[in-house]
């Protein structure tokens, strides 16, 4: 068998995983928006790292299935760029921000990159949502 046998398992595996990661994201970012220790708890923290973790590697063998890479695709380069953006955004609402407001627009904005990746995986396209309106009309 060749990891290409494996794709559809592959593909399921991550995508499983970007729901369970924006899940767990989506908890943490309301329980540390409304000032709650359980969002850094140890359990939390933990399986975020071990859904993320499955999740890029899933990821990375799903590049090697199709041949489609970072920095060579478009849509791929899009993905990366913008989950740069969302680790960051991650990153400050459930760490750095030093006020309820800040950790609440850092969580909004973040959710709303997830969004944008989730549509440009869906489109395959660097538009994401947006290619798949213009496609309608």
């Amino acid at each position: 068998m060749t990891l290409a046998d494996h794709h559809l398992a592959i593909l399921v595996l991550h995508v499983g995983c970007v729901g369970l990661s924006g899940g767990l994201f989506a908890v943490r970012g309301v329980l540390r928006v409304r000032n709650s220790a359980l969002a850094n708890h140890a359990l939390a923290r933990t399986a975020s790292h071990v859904v993320d973790t499955a999740l890029i590697l899933a990821a990375v063998l799903l590049t090697r299935i199709l041949r489609q890479y970072p920095f060579v695709d478009g849509w791929l380069t899009a993905k990366v760029l913008w989950l740069a953006a969302y680790i960051a955004l991650g990153t400050v609402a459930l760490k750095r921000a030093r006020t309820t407001a800040g950790r609440a627009a850092a969580f909004a904005a973040a959710l709303a990159v997830y969004g944008f990746i989730v549509g440009i995986a869906v489109a395959h396209r660097p538009a994401g949502w947006l290619a798949l309106i213009h496609r309608g009309t």
